[in-house]
């Protein structure tokens, strides 16, 4: 009787995970060092080319020193020049720090190399006198004025050299005018402005030219007309029941009579007596 041998089986070597995972996470590894190169290190994403739009008073050049500023830093081993790591927010930032001309700037990426500044520059609306005061060697006290311009949030940001007749030029009573002027900031209240320009605009079509715009305090403007007479308006009350009441004046007042004037009230009741000289 013959026995028959069972036949080996041999058991398969099972491949190794553990290689096959060092492996893939070199490659991995390898992979990232590769892209975060081309991304960060390798010139293709670094900024070349800056381009301004929408600036009419500020120069070109101004802006893009002003944003170049920004690319000399550092953050760890990357140039900020990167478009993919540069700030915007900063840029934006200092840019209207450096420019109070400029009230916003919208900066968008334009990849590769590209970065475009869309400018909006204020508009003036009004203009701001104050009066400064300069003493001389001999101590001697000469007083002088510098105008401004408003933008319609009241905000002054351009000296200017002449005055604009096509504006409303206001100035504030020595008891309103207690701070230092710096550009940027807000000079008159939004609302208040509002009505000033309102009654530039009606005062006009009554054919009185203006001269100024005398803030004396929060209940009272002094308007004071290029014929040197006056007229006295509450900003705190209704003023289109107060420039009805001087229309109704003025239409009684014969032109040539006007140069008589001194001044018409018109902050109470129902009344607007004007008072000649």
């Amino acid at each position: 009787m013959t026995r028959h041998r069972k036949p080996h089986r041999f058991k398969r070597k099972k491949p190794v995970v553990k290689n096959r995972f060092f492996l893939s996470g070199f490659l991995i590894f390898i992979l990232f060092i590769a892209i975060s190169y081309f991304l960060f290190f390798s010139d293709f994403f670094q900024i070349e080319k800056l381009i301004v739009s929408g600036n009419k008073k500020v120069l070109e050049e101004e802006i893009i020193k002003v944003a170049e500023n920004e690319f000399l830093k550092k953050k760890l081993f990357f140039s900020v020049k990167n478009i993919l790591l540069i700030n915007l927010g900063n840029i934006k930032e200092n840019i209207l720090d450096t420019f109070p001309q400029i009230v916003d700037v919208k900066i968008k990426r334009k990849l590769p190399e590209t970065l475009s500044f869309n400018i909006l520059e204020r508009k003036g609306v009004a203009q701001f006198c104050k009066a400064f005061e300069l003493f001389t060697k001999e101590e001697n006290q000469t007083v002088y004025q510098k105008c401004f311009l408003l933008d319609e949030e009241g905000i002054v940001f351009e000296e200017i050299i002449k005055d604009n007749i096509f504006l409303p030029k206001i100035v504030l009573s020595k008891s309103q005018d207690k701070n230092e002027l710096e550009l940027g900031q807000e000079i008159i209240e939004k609302q208040l402005l509002s009505g000033v320009l309102d009654i530039f605009s009606q005062l006009k079509d009554l054919s009185v030219e203006t001269k100024e715009f005398l803030m004396v305090s929060e209940e009272r403007i002094n308007v004071k007309t290029l014929d040197n007479w006056e007229i006295y308006f509450n900003p705190k009350e209704d003023l289109n029941w107060q420039l009805t009441k001087l229309k109704a004046v003025l239409k009684d007042i014969p032109l040539e009579k006007r140069n008589d004037l001194e001044y018409i009230e018109l902050r109470f009741g129902n009344f607007a007596p004007p008072k000649y000289r």
